[in-house]
Order: structure tokens, then C-alpha cells, then sequence
């Protein structure tokens, strides 16, 4: 039997092997410049803090058959690293799809401009109120 494991094409997006690269930096020893050998450029830096930085790891195959060929989610890690002031590593945050939160969204709907139809279509329609009132005909 073909093992089909093998033969998957794996889509990354973003740092590949991230844990085991996270494992290389040492707090309180590496700085900023060993970060961008070992990571390279952040994805992210921070707008609030400067000294944090923001890389992510995110790896999907194709499913097997009983998935119907849906995309599977391998990895989604994301590795958070705080400078101080001098730029040596403060702390590190490593998260993966295991630690990470589920959060549960409203079931509400927001009405939005969208839903009601195209700013011209509202436009045109008060016009149109606004000419039936001046005749003394009734709105639509």
C-alpha cells in the first residue's frame, strides 16, 4: 500500500521550524543582531513597544480523503521576543496551536452600509422622497 504521507505537499508561510529556532536564543544573553541571524527580519514589530518583535510560523497540507481534500492546519506558531533598552533578549513567548485560546464570537449581526445598499441607490431614493413631499405625493 502507497503510503500517502509521503507524497503531501506542505504550504509554509512565514519562518519554518520556528520552535526549534526559538530553542537557539537565550534570554538575558542574545541580543537583537543574533535574533536577525538565527529569525531574520521580524513580521511584526510592534507599534506601542518598539523592542517587540512578532514571527510566525504556519504550515497546511491538503487533507486525506474522508477530509474531502480541505486544508489542514500542521502548524500555527507564533514567537513573541522582548528587548530592554541596551537590545539584549528580555523575555520570549512561544505559542502554538495548542496553547492557543479558542474564543467564542457574538451571534449577533451588525447592520453596516453594505446591507442597506449602495450610498447612490440611498442618495437617488432621497431625492425621490424629497420631490414626491414638494408635490404632495405620498413616499414609496
Amino acid at each position: 500500500m502507497l503510503n500517502c504521507q509521503k507524497n503531501r505537499v506542505i504550504k509554509s508561510h512565514g519562518i519554518i521550524f520556528l520552535e526549534k529556532r526559538e530553542a537557539l536564543l537565550k534570554v538575558n544573553t542574545t541580543n537583537k543582531n543574533d535574533v536577525i541571524e538565527i529569525l531574520g527580519e521580524p513580521h511584526v514589530r510592534s507599534i506601542h513597544e518598539k523592542n517587540t518583535w512578532i514571527y510566525i510560523e504556519r504550515t497546511r497540507t491538503k487533507g486525506r480523503v474522508y477530509k474531502v481534500g480541505k486544508n489542514v492546519l500542521l502548524n500555527n506558531n507564533v514567537l513573541v521576543v522582548k528587548f530592554d533598552k541596551y537590545g539584549i533578549l528580555e523575555e520570549k513567548l512561544f505559542y502554538d496551536k495548542k496553547k492557543m485560546n479558542t474564543h467564542e464570537f457574538s451571534e449577533e449581526v451588525t447592520d453596516n452600509v453594505v446591507t442597506r445598499g449602495s450610498f447612490l441607490k440611498s442618495f437617488v431614493a432621497s431625492l425621490r422622497n424629497k420631490m414626491n413631499q414638494n408635490r404632495g405625493l405620498k413616499k414609496d
